[in-house]
């Protein structure tokens, strides 16, 4: 991995998601060229995967804390609404 990405775990977090959205792309661009027929070209399905898996890697660099911090922020509201017994109340 790249030495800058090992210091910090949320870009490496955020290559590892853009890494998903490149493979991602192409898995389905190359199932549908085996099941139906090509739908893009070589050249145009790596640059279309490049875009998605930017996208991908910005979005996730961008919104990944946030997320965890207001998934956090419910967990410690769902607990705090069943008296800290740590019982499910469903």
């Amino acid at each position: 991995m790249l030495a800058f990405a090992r210091r910090n775990p949320r870009l490496t977090s955020a290559l590892l998601w853009g890494a998903v959205g490149v493979m991602t792309v192409l898995v389905l661009v190359q199932g549908y060229a085996l099941l139906v027929d090509p739908l893009l070209p070589f050249t145009q399905g790596a640059l279309l995967a490049v875009v998605v898996g930017a996208a991908t890697a910005a979005g996730a660099y961008v919104f990944e804390h946030r997320i965890a911090e207001w998934a956090a922020r419910r967990a410690m509201r769902e607990t705090e609404s069943h008296g800290g017994d740590d019982k499910s109340k469903s």
